[in-house]
């Protein structure tokens, strides 16, 4: 290919490709593996409705059907909320974290601004608030 199409394409592979795992990478941290994975399934109906919308194919009613009982899966996922008390061990441990989130009330010389990652120490920690399954919430219930 030309300069500028071989341009195109590596554009193209980076934001098809690239942004969007980095999108699904950040989504996993933040909501979960389970809801990240209901949001990314929707993409295929995503694009059914896009080329529906320009004319490219014909909409039926079990694409309707299915689009409908993904998206309210994927709502539910989201929509979903979980409370109640619940221990967080103590333990030494390094990933990326802020500190207005209620876990992480260790102290810096130099507070860094939004998300940073270094090895801290957690003191044992007994508390409730909405929360999903991530780095801090694997715990069982019962």
């Amino acid at each position: 290919p030309t300069t500028d199409r071989a341009l195109v394409l590596l554009a193209c592979g980076a934001t098809g490709y690239g942004l969007s795992l980095r999108l699904y990478l950040l989504a996993q941290r933040r909501i979960g593996a389970a809801r990240t994975a209901s949001v990314f399934a929707l993409a295929p109906f995503v694009g059914a409705v896009l080329a529906w919308a320009l004319g490219d194919r014909a909409g039926t009613g079990s694409l309707a059907a299915g689009a409908a009982l993904f998206g309210l899966g994927t709502w539910l996922h989201l929509t979903e909320r979980h409370r109640h008390a619940h221990v967080h061990e103590a333990t030494r441990h390094a990933h990326p974290h802020r500190h207005d989130d209620g876990h992480h009330d260790h102290t810096h010389d130099v507070y860094p601004e939004g998300e940073h990652s270094h090895e801290h120490a957690r003191v044992r920690l007994e508390h409730a608030h909405e929360h999903g399954e991530d780095l801090h919430h694997r715990h069982t219930h019962s």
